[in-house]
């Protein structure tokens, strides 16, 4: 039998966080390995393993609150900055739907991008890439451009 969702049962106070905001929509707490103090994780109520999968009316109220924190963050913490990230299944270790929100300062040793970045081939590279993304995004918006 599988366990609970770890996101679901803080959600549902069987499990204790350190919350910081909650609306209609979503629950913000922080996370207990964070980057810095502060690292915040706001998750949507429901359980959505991953972006994909998050309903897109609850698209906008989501942003809102992770828009809302990244302020909290820099006004409350002095920070100078925020990242803001979200991982779907790869590097997700719990598998549903949270956004980081992270307070940043200069020189606080946080490096950008957490993975090496790898060029296009060449030219025609860049340009299979685009015709096949936007080929499949066709498809998926079923024909609309």
């Amino acid at each position: 039998m599988e366990l609970p969702c770890k996101f679901c049962r803080i959600i549902s106070r069987e499990l204790p966080a350190y919350e910081v905001f909650e609306d209609e929509f979503s629950l913000a707490f922080l996370d207990h390995k964070p980057l810095f103090p502060g690292h915040l994780l706001l998750v949507p109520k429901g359980h959505y393993p991953t972006l994909p999968d998050l309903p897109t009316a609850l698209l906008k109220p989501l942003f809102a609150g992770a828009a809302l924190l990244a302020r909290a963050l820099e006004a409350g913490l002095e920070a100078e900055g925020s990242f803001v990230a979200i991982n779907n299944r790869i590097s997700q270790s719990v598998p549903h739907l949270h956004i980081h929100v992270v307070p940043r300062r200069r020189r606080d040793g946080l490096k950008g991008f957490f993975w090496p970045r790898q060029r296009y081939r060449d030219e025609a590279h860049i340009q299979e890439v685009q015709r096949l993304l936007q080929e499949t995004l066709a498809r998926l918006q079923g024909g609309k451009k």
